[in-house]
């Protein structure tokens, strides 16, 4: 067949269709890697130490040596690997990219030996590396951007996922940096990605709305820029952080409802130690009073003191990001409701005020 070197700019069209192959070590694309490409290592993460090691201890042929005798061992599984691959994506002419970490030795060797196999075979330019530069470019760029302000407890996430269910563009941040903020964000300890990761989810779903429509508003929920142990590029933020808002009231009672139906069912363990976390901040005293409502399984009157925090957090918190911003768009909502409350974010949006 052939193989073509393609440059940053045509990945996102291309890899629509056909099957990215990362042929970086499990680590490393564990720990960031191209949104949608598959991990197809050339070597394990073990083997890629030993030539490492060799290299820098006995020189490149010997450490190309080691490689090559590894790479001889898998040639077969890894054709038949690409094969199921292929099939699965419905690759039109078994057709494949690959990329490594700058594009050298390791996307090369996959590349000739899919290539030599019958494969079409994409080299991207630069590599991984490559992707990372475009990445952050996507966070210098100006969007057209709605954004869903409100105290804690209003369900502002339900409204992002009735938007996707919408069809409308709308990125749930806190969806991609696996943390639903504050210190009760992430009671299941769920592994968050790694910084670089979140940035190359971000930049791509950016891209992909912009690309589709540029004036059509892309939706996000207001965020600080920490979510977690994440934190939204700089650029990013900035520009975020200076659009209008629209800010849904939704009454005390109805969001302490919401939030204990939501957090509820948490343990005692988990919400005491998420209550530890914010001592300092809250208080001793009011840290100890909640804590002590819990283990009498009063869930309402602890809640009830947390969220009357975050409520004075966030006001003081927009108090100081948003004196610049155009302006914060006020709407009465009676409930946390997400599907009526998007409705009438819409209408307000749609009716130009």
């Amino acid at each position: 067949m052939s193989i073509t070197k393609i440059q940053i700019e045509e990945l996102p069209v291309l890899m629509r269709n056909i099957p990215v192959l990362d042929v970086r070590s499990p680590v490393e694309y564990q720990h960031a890697h191209i949104p949608g490409a598959l991990s197809f290592p050339l070597f394990t993460n073990d083997e890629r130490k030993i030539i490492g090691t060799a290299y820098r201890h006995e020189g490149r042929e010997k450490a190309v040596r080691i490689g090559l005798e590894s790479f001889g061992r898998n040639m077969v599984k890894m054709v038949d690997e690409a094969e199921k691959i292929a099939a699965g994506k419905n690759s039109p002419g078994r057709e494949v990219l690959v990329h490594c970490w700058r594009g050298g030795m390791r996307s090369g060797a996959v590349g000739w030996l899919l290539d030599l196999y019958g494969f079409k075979v994409h080299l991207l330019s630069g590599g991984y590396e490559s992707y990372r530069g475009w990445a952050l470019k996507q966070f210098a760029k100006t969007y057209s951007l709605g954004v869903i302000g409100g105290y804690t407890g209003s369900n502002k996430t339900g409204i992002i996922h009735e938007l996707k269910k919408s069809g409308l563009h709308a990125i749930d941040l806190e969806g991609l940096a696996c943390h639903m903020g504050s210190a009760f964000g992430n009671l299941e300890r769920t592994e968050q990605p790694s910084q670089e990761h979140f940035e190359n989810l971000l930049a791509m779903q950016l891209f992909e709305f912009s690309e589709k429509d540029p004036q059509k508003t892309i939706w996000l929920e207001n965020e600080s820029q920490r979510i977690g142990n994440i934190n939204m590029p700089q650029p990013f933020f900035d520009y975020f952080s200076a659009q209008a808002s629209y800010f849904i009231n939704v009454p005390f009672e109805q969001r302490l409802k919401h939030i204990v139906e939501h957090y509820g069912k948490a343990s005692k363990e988990s919400l005491i130690n998420a209550i530890v976390r914010i001592t300092k901040k809250l208080g001793g005293l009011e840290a100890k009073t909640a804590v002590n409502f819990l283990m009498d399984d009063d869930i309402t009157a602890c809640f009830d003191l947390l969220l009357k925090y975050y409520d004075k957090l966030y006001h003081k918190n927009e108090l100081k990001r948003k004196l610049d911003k155009t302006s914060v768009i006020h709407i009465e909502c009676d409930s946390t409701d997400a599907k009526k409350n998007l409705q009438k974010i819409l209408n307000h949006a749609n009716s130009g005020g």
